[in-house]
C-alpha cells in the first residue's frame, strides 16, 4: 500500500528554524519529526511513499536517499492552496487504497489498524477546544456524518488527528478535483475535509476511529512536549561523560562530547555538539552546536551555532553566536 504524506508547508510558526530546514525536518528526539512517521508506517507494512514537496523539497530528497531505501516519490506542490490540494499531488487514478497522514504530525497508534481496514477510516481524538480542529460529527454506530473546518460553534469534540485511510484514490481524487473546479474553498483554501465530505454526501461511509495519542509539531512549545514524550519512550543511555550527569529521558547523537554538565531530563542532543560547564534541561540542541556556561531550558537550538552565558530561554535559528 502506498502512503502519502503531505510535507511541504513553510512552518512560519517555528521560525526562525523554518528559515533554513522544513518543518517536517525539524528534529525530535533524534531524528526529523518526518522520520518518526516514516519508521512507524514501514513497520505497519507500508511499501511505497508519495511525500508532497514544496519549501525546501530538495532537503527532504536528499533525506530520503541518503537514509531509507523504501520506494519514495516526490510530486510538488508548486502552489500553496491547501491540504486537499496537496494531497491531490500524490493521488493516482486508481481505486487501490492509500493511508494518508499529515508530515508534522506524530500519532502513536498500531497503523496496521487502518492498513488492514477495508473501509475508509479516519483517526480522531477527543480535545477541549475544538474550534481550533476540524471537528467530524458522527452516528450511532461511528460513521461520519459531516465535517466541518474549525467551527465556530462545534457541534462535537471529536477533532480530525491527521491520518486517513481512503480505499479508493480515484474516488478521493475526483472529489478533490470538484472542489477547485468548483472553486469551493474554506477559509481560502482547498480543504481536505471538504473533499471528504463530497465523498460522504455520495453514498461513501467513512468510519471514525477514536485514538488517545496525537502529538503536534507546529509551534515551539508543542515540538518540545513531542520531544519529552518521544524521549519517554526511549533507553537510558549507556555513555559516560567527565564530571557530568546523565538524567532520564536524554538522547545524545554521535560524536557528542560533554564535561562538567548537568543534562536533562527531556534533552535531544545533536551529533557533533559540543557541551561544557553547562547545566540544560527540556531542550532540543541539533548538530554541531557549541554551549559553555550555561543554563539553558525550555529550548531549541539550531544548528552550528555557538552559545556561551548565563540562564536563558532560547530558540535560536542555525549559525548563530550568543
Amino acid at each position: 500500500m502506498k502512503a502519502i504524506i503531505p510535507a511541504a508547508g513553510v512552518g512560519t510558526r517555528l521560525r526562525p528554524h523554518t528559515f533554513t530546514n522544513p518543518k517536517v525536518m525539524l528534529n525530535v528526539a533524534g531524528k526529523p519529526i518526518i522520520s518518526h512517521i516514516v519508521d512507524r508506517l514501514i513497520e505497519a507494512g507500508i511499501t511505497e511513499l508519495s511525500i508532497i514537496v514544496g519549501y525546501m523539497g530538495q532537503v527532504v530528497k536528499d533525506y530520503f536517499k541518503e537514509n531509507y531505501s523504501i520506494q519514495c516519490e516526490f510530486p510538488i506542490q508548486k502552489e500553496m492552496k491547501g491540504l486537499g490540494h496537496a494531497i491531490l499531488q500524490g493521488l493516482d487514478d486508481s481505486d487501490e487504497p492509500t493511508l494518508i497522514i499529515l508530515g508534522d504530525t506524530i500519532i502513536e497508534t498500531d497503523f496496521r489498524k487502518f492498513v488492514l481496514e477495508d473501509e475508509n477510516i479516519l483517526a480522531v481524538v477527543k480535545v477541549d477546544n475544538p474550534q481550533r480542529f476540524g471537528i467530524v460529527e458522527t452516528d450511532s454506530e461511528d460513521n461520519i456524518t459531516k465535517m466541518v473546518e474549525k467551527p465556530d460553534d462545534p457541534k462535537s469534540d471529536l477533532a480530525i488527528a491527521g491520518i486517513y485511510l481512503v480505499r479508493s484514490q480515484r474516488i478521493l481524487k475526483l472529489a478533490i478535483e470538484k472542489l477547485i473546479s468548483d472553486n469551493i474553498k474554506t477559509r481560502g483554501e482547498y480543504q481536505i475535509t471538504d473533499a471528504l465530505q463530497i465523498m460522504i454526501d455520495n453514498g461513501e461511509k467513512i468510519q471514525a476511529l477514536k485514538i488517545d495519542n496525537w502529538y503536534d509539531c507546529g509551534t515551539k512549545k508543542t515540538l518540545l512536549s513531542t520531544n519529552k514524550y518521544l524521549l519517554s519512550k526511549i533507553k537510558k543511555t549507556n555513555k559516560k561523560f567527565p564530571n557530568s550527569i546523565i538524567k532520564d529521558n536524554v538522547f545524545i547523537g554521535e560524536n557528542v562530547k560533554i564535561a562538567d554538565s548537568i543534562i536533562g531530563p527531556n534533552v535531544s542532543l545533536g551529533n557533533e555538539t559540543k557541551i561544557d560547564n553547562s547545566i540544560i534541561s527540556n531542550t532540543i540542541i541539533n548538530k554541531n552546536a557549541t554551549i559553555s556556561n550555561k543554563l539553558i531550558t525550555d529550548s531549541i537550538i539550531g544548528e552550528s551555532i555557538i552559545v556561551k552565558g548565563e540562564l536563558t530561554s532560547l530558540n535560536i535559528g542555525n549559525d548563530s553566536i550568543i
